[in-house]
């Protein structure tokens, strides 16, 4: 099973594309990483990613911007029926 992090914060609308596309394909073992409630998130964020741009999704350890790429990517390796 890949490791799977979703960095995010909840007032970012492309954030919350993501997160509402993954709750109606009742995607759920993704870690969620709110980079304002915690801030070692945000300097993780900067850290794996190199930029400090939200969504971004780490899988094992490769970082995935921009929310439509992300919800391609859920479409392409990890839709569950």
């Amino acid at each position: 099973m890949r490791n799977l992090k979703l960095y995010y914060k909840e007032e970012c609308p492309f954030c919350k594309k993501v997160i509402q596309y993954m709750k109606r394909k009742n995607i759920s073992n993704v870690e969620m990483m709110d980079i304002k409630a915690d801030p070692k998130n945000q300097e993780d964020l900067i850290r794996l990613g190199g930029k400090d741009q939200v969504p971004m999704l780490l899988i094992d350890g490769e970082p995935l911007y921009e929310s439509g790429d992300i919800i391609q990517w859920f479409k392409d390796n990890y839709e569950q029926e």
